[in-house]
C-alpha cells in the first residue's frame, strides 16, 4: 500500500467518521460528506478509497476492542486459544456464542461491515457521472474497481461468517426501505465473483512498488478463488447441516468453477515455483517484506501503524513471550504443533517421531513458526520450564510463570507463535520497514487448486500443486492418492497457511467438526530438575464444547429487531 495510504485512511475515518452505532441499513447521513469537494477531484475521490481500504483484515480481528486490536481470529481456531489469564470472553469458545453476545472478536463484525459496504455503495453510485470522471476518467475507473474489489472482499467475509446476507449494491435513500431479507448464499456468491471479474477487467496486473497494498487484477482473481473454493465445500452441500437457501451452494460445476478460479491466477504467474528457501529464516523472512509470492497485502512500516502509535497491535510485542517483555497472546496448541511432520515427510503418528523429545527432527516450518522450549529466539533459548528447586544453577526459566515481564502472559500451551516476527529489531516496541500482513499469498491458490482438481478426480494434478508448496517447505514429494491424498491437502493448508486466518474457516467448511469443538486443547508443561534437566509432563489446558450451530455466527439480536426480515442463522 502507498506508504502515506494509512495516515490519509486514519484521518479520513475521524473525518467522515462511517461507524454507525444505531442502525446498520441506516440510510441518514451521519458523516457529513463534502460531495462537491469528494467528487470534483480525482484525488479527494481516491481518498475516499484509502479510507475503504480500512476493510481488510489485519493482524486486529476488531478495531474497536483493546484484546482483539492485538489478536486475530487464530485463537479461535485449532490452531490455539487467547492466553492472558486463561479468558473466553474475547472469543467465547467455551462459553458458546449467543445472539446478545458472541465475543469481543466477533461483536461488531456485522456492524463494521455494513458501515464499509455503504461507504463503498455510495462512491461506486456516484462516481460514474461526477467531475472527477470527466476529468480523469483512466485513473477514476481504477479506482471505482478498487472499490468494487473492496466491496467484493467484505461480502466474501460476511457470507464466511453469517451465510446468506442482504445484497446492497446501492446506497439506500432515505425513502428506501431498510428492512432487507437475506439474499441466499448462492445470490451472494454470484454476486461476489461478478464484483470481482468487473474489477479484474479494469485493474492493473501488478502495481508499482510504491502502491505496493492497491488491489490488482491478481488480488481479484485470487478473492475469486477462496470464494468458490469455500462455495463448493462440503459445508455448502444441501444435504449437510445446516442448510437452505441462506447456506447452499449447489452448482453442479462449482468444483470446475473453484479449479478454473485458482487456474487463472496461476496462468498469469506462469505457474512458478514459489520463492525459494533453504532454511526456516529464510522462509520466515517471506513474511516480512514485499515479495512477488504475495497477491494482496496491507502493508505497516516505519511511516505508520494501524493505530496511531499503537505498536503493541505488532505480533512482536502482541505474541513474543513473556520473558522478552511480549505477551504472548495467542497460545499454539500441542494439538496444533502435532500437525506438523517430520523433517523426512512422515507424520508425528509415524515412527520417527519421539514422543519424549516432541522439537526434534521437525520440518522446517515447525522451527519457522512455533517457539517451543529450547527455541533459540532473540538471541537466547526459550525457557518454559518451572524448576524443582530453584537456584542460580538451576533458575525458574525466563518465560515460565516464575519468570520475566508480566507473567499472566506465560504460555499456557508451552508454545508461543514465532511466524510474523522480526527478530532484527532491537526492541518489541520497534517497527519494520513496510512490513506485510498478507492476506492473499500465491501458495493458497496452489493450495486451492489442488483441492479443487482433487475433487474433479485429477489426482495426479492435485499431486503436482500441492508439493509446489510442500517441496518449497523442504518436504519430499507428497505421492498418496484417494482420501489419503486429500488430507494431505488439508494438513498442507492447516501448516502452510497456519496464524493467517485461515483455519477457523477450513474446519468449518471441510465439517471437521472434531477441529471446531468437543475437543481439549493439550499443553506441555516444562519442569527443570536440581541437575538442568528437562522434562514435562502433557495435559490438558482447556476444554472446548462442541455446539451444532458452532459453524456460523448469530445475527446480532439488535439488528433482528430493527430489521425483522432479517432471519436468524441455524441453532440461535
Amino acid at each position: 500500500m502507498k506508504h502515506i495510504l494509512i495516515k490519509y485512511a486514519i484521518v479520513l475515518f475521524a473525518i467522515f467518521s462511517i461507524v454507525s452505532c444505531e442502525d446498520v441499513l441506516d440510510t441518514e447521513a451521519k458523516d457529513a460528506f463534502a460531495e462537491d469537494l469528494i467528487y470534483s477531484d480525482p484525488d479527494q475521490a481516491e481518498r475516499v478509497v484509502f479510507t475503504a481500504y480500512n476493510s481488510t483484515e489485519s493482524w486486529s480481528i476488531n478495531r474497536f476492542q483493546w484484546w482483539t486490536f492485538r489478536v486475530n481470529i487464530e485463537g479461535a481456531s485449532w490452531e490455539g486459544k487467547f492466553n492472558f489469564k486463561d479468558l473466553d470472553n474475547v472469543y467465547k469458545m467455551r462459553g458458546g456464542w449467543s445472539p446478545s453476545n458472541s465475543g469481543l472478536a466477533f461483536n461488531n463484525r456485522w456492524a463494521n461491515s455494513w458501515d464499509y459496504v455503504r461507504l463503498i455503495s455510495e462512491f461506486l453510485g456516484k462516481i460514474d457521472d461526477s467531475p472527477a470522471m470527466q476529468e480523469d476518467p483512466d485513473k477514476v475507473n481504477v479506482l471505482k474497481a478498487e472499490m468494487q474489489f473492496l466491496r467484493a472482499n467484505i461480502y466474501s467475509k460476511l457470507i464466511k461468517y453469517y451465510g446468506g446476507v442482504p445484497i446492497m449494491e446501492n446506497a439506500l435513500g432515505l425513502e428506501d426501505e431498510f428492512n432487507l431479507p437475506r439474499n441466499s448464499y448462492e445470490e451472494c456468491v454470484d454476486f461476489i465473483v461478478r464484483e470481482l471479474d468487473a474489477a479484474a477487467a479494469v485493474l492493473p496486473e501488478t502495481q508499482p512498488d510504491a502502491w505496493f497494498g492497491r488491489a490488482t487484477k491478481l488480488a481479484a482473481l485470487a478473492v475469486k478463488s477462496r470464494t468458490l473454493l469455500y462455495a463448493a465445500s462440503q459445508l455448502h452441500d444441501p444435504s449437510t447441516v445446516p442448510n437452505g437457501p441462506l447456506y447452499d451452494y449447489n452448482k453442479g460445476s462449482k468444483w470446475q468453477d473453484a479449479a478454473d478460479a485458482a487456474k487463472a491466477v496461476i496462468d498469469l504467474v506462469g505457474a512458478r515455483d514459489l520463492i525459494a528457501v533453504s532454511n526456516a529464516t529464510e522462509y520466515q523472512n517471506l513474511f516480512l517484506s514485499e515479495n512477488e509470492d504475495i497477491l494482496f497485502a496491507r502493508s505497516y512500516g516505519n511511516l505508520y501503524a494501524e493505530m496511531a502509535n499503537d505498536i503493541n497491535t505488532l505480533p512482536d510485542q502482541a505474541q513474543s513471550p513473556s520473558g522478552y517483555g511480549g505477551w504472548g497472546l495467542v497460545s499454539p496448541s500441542h494439538n496444533f504443533a502435532l500437525e506438523f511432520n517430520m523433517a523426512d515427510g512422515t507424520t508425528t503418528d509415524g515412527p520417527t517421531f519421539d514422543a519424549s523429545k516432541p522439537n526434534d527432527n521437525r520440518e522446517m516450518r515447525y522451527y519457522a513458526d512455533l517457539n517451543y522450549q529450547g527455541a533459540n529466539f532473540r538471541g537466547r533459548p526459550v525457557d518454559y520450564a518451572l524448576a524443582d528447586n530453584p537456584s542460580v544453577a538451576t533458575p525458574n526459566g525466563l518465560d515460565s510463570p516464575e519468570g520475566l515481564g508480566n507473567t499472566l502472559h506465560t504460555s499456557k500451551t508451552g508454545y508461543n507463535i514465532r511466524k510474523f516476527q522480526d527478530e532484527s529489531l532491537s526492541a518489541l516496541t520497534d517497527l519494520s520497514a513496510d512490513r506485510p500482513y498478507i492476506l492473499y499469498r500465491l501458495s493458497e491458490i496452489y493450495l486451492n487448486y489442488a483441492e479443487a482438481v482433487y475433487n474433479l478426480g485429477d489426482e495426479d494434478m492435485a499431486r503436482m500443486y500441492v508439493n509446489k508448496v510442500s517441496n518449497r517447505a523442504l518436504q519430499p514429494d507428497i505421492t498418496s492418492s484417494g482420501t489419503d491424498l486429500l488430507e494431505a491437502i488439508k494438513r498442507e493448508r492447516r501448516i502452510e497457511l497456519c496464524f493467517e486466518g485461515h483455519n477457523f474457516f477450513d474446519e468449518r467448511r471441510w465439517m471437521n467438526q472434531d477441529h471446531i469443538g468437543g475437543y481439549d486443547i493439550k499443553g506441555l508443561t516444562w519442569k527443570k530438575a536440581a541437575d538442568g534437566s528437562l522434562s514435562f509432563t502433557e495435559g490438558t489446558v482447556i476444554t472446548r464444547p462442541w455446539y451444532d450451530y458452532r459453524y456460523y455466527l448469530p445475527i446480532p439480536q439488535a439488528e433482528i429487531e430493527k430489521a425483522p426480515a432479517l432471519e436468524q442463522n441455524f441453532g440461535y
